[in-house]
């Protein structure tokens, strides 16, 4: 079935926030399908207010993925005051209640980018990047990365990954992996070991 890149529909935000509880493997994490669904809107929101480039995939009319990246220089895509403000009360009730979780996670990604930005000017961040898990069709990925590629010829772009995704991926699709450190996170759940990656790639004119 042919996939096609689009413009994505409002009424697909629910499926997207679904896609990244089950492809990010929130349930590493979480044990409660509430506080689960919480965060997954929390990162869907977070991701989608930042989004200057946004491609949805549908094959047959139905939705089966999704790529977000923030592009120095570009618009914003999507701006919603109510969604950001749901993002802010999140970010606070991590900080008080997951400091050893999310904010570990989140204090080795800033490190890590520091680090990369001693030695690197990328033009942009893939922030999100999930298929339908659920779905069998193949390549979903990959068109909606050559997507992206094809409309940022010539610019470096990076990403942040771990082995909790199929940071496989990347490496297939010609990103090198820059840093790498491991951690553990504290969660509900209990002790969660993750290996943090930050991949970057210069985006090239034959790219396809």
């Amino acid at each position: 079935m042919e996939i096609e890149i689009k413009d994505i529909r409002k009424k697909d935000y629910e499926k997207a926030i679904q896609f990244a509880i089950k492809g990010m493997h929130f349930d590493w994490y979480l044990d409660n399908r509430f506080l689960l669904n919480a965060y997954g809107r929390y990162f869907w929101f977070l991701e989608l207010n930042r989004a200057t480039q946004i491609f949805a995939a549908y094959a047959g009319g139905e939705f089966v993925g999704v790529l977000l990246a923030e592009i120095k220089g570009e618009e914003k895509k999507h701006q919603n005051f109510l969604q950001k403000i749901y993002v802010k009360f999140v970010d606070v009730i991590q900080k008080i209640f997951f400091k050893g979780g999310a904010g570990l996670y989140e204090d080795t990604t800033k490190e890590q980018l520091a680090h990369y930005l001693k030695f690197n000017t990328p033009d942009g961040e893939i922030i999100f990047l999930a298929a339908d898990p659920d779905c069998k069709i193949k390549g979903i990925g990959t068109a909606l990365l050559n997507a992206l590629e094809a409309r940022e010829k010539g610019k470096i772009l990076y990403l942040y990954t771990d082995d909790a995704c199929t940071y496989q991926f990347y490496e297939h699709r010609g990103f090198e992996r820059v840093e790498e450190k491991e951690v553990v996170l504290e969660m509900p759940k209990g002790r969660v070991p993750l290996k943090c990656f930050v991949y970057s790639k210069k985006i090239h004119s034959n790219t396809g």
